[in-house]
């Protein structure tokens, strides 16, 4: 016969297990309305009425509907810097920079939900850069630009480049290909991925020639 410390523990441990399950339900369903009517148009109660619960259950989870953004946003970003913050660096620097720049494109083609509803969706809340929700976000861009820095510093790329505006110039293609793919929009005699890599290649070819950067950041020239 249990006692009843662990009868508590045993209800306790069910009931935090039945809450889990009811938010990845929430946040299940809320991924799929925002990705297919567009985050503007679901509302607190349409989200309700897909997972068969109450408004009022819906906001004992989640304060707003921003929240719920915020806590899938997160979900994304974790999904999309796991395999780069575990990845080891090379003796081949520029090889590095390519695989990090191909990692996104690799997380448009297994988490395209995650990626249409971040990189598409132009109505959804702003990621503030205080929020500690995304604070981990730091460290990404700190191991993304180290990457690229290292290149620099040894001489592959020019001493003159800035290693966050490479970033964003080898960015920019990648996501403008993948957001075609993602909404469908790339013809279909086009491979993607093909693509990919050849705007990848340009713009590293591009960067190693010296071409004039005029990208502007924080507020300057670069």
């Amino acid at each position: 016969m249990s006692s009843p410390a662990a009868s508590r523990s045993g209800r306790d441990e069910r009931r935090q297990q039945v809450h889990e399950e009811t938010r990845r339900a929430i946040l299940d369903a809320a991924l799929e309305l925002f990705v297919a009517d567009g985050y503007a148009n679901v509302s607190i109660r349409s989200l309700a009425a897909k997972v068969e619960y109450s408004p009022g259950a819906i906001y004992s989870y989640f304060p707003s509907k921003d929240d719920i953004f915020f806590a899938l946003a997160e979900e994304g970003f974790r999904l999309l810097g796991a395999g780069e913050l575990a990845s080891t660096a090379t003796e081949d620097p520029l090889d590095d920079v390519r695989q990090t720049i191909w990692r996104l494109y690799e997380f448009s083609r297994q988490q395209p939900e995650y990626f249409a509803l971040v990189f598409l969706d132009r109505h959804v809340p702003r990621i503030g850069p205080a929020s500690e929700q995304f604070a981990f976000m730091a460290d990404l861009k700190l191991h993304v630009l180290a990457r690229v820095q290292r290149c620099i510093t040894e001489g592959v790329l020019p001493a003159t480049l800035r290693a966050d505006v490479a970033i964003r110039l080898l960015w920019a293609p990648v996501i403008g290909i993948t957001s075609a793919t993602v909404s469908q929009r790339l013809p279909p005699e086009v491979n993607a991925e093909a693509l990919v890599r050849d705007a990848i290649e340009t713009t590293i070819a591009g960067l190693r020639a010296g071409a004039a950067v005029h990208s502007m950041t924080n507020g300057g020239k670069s």
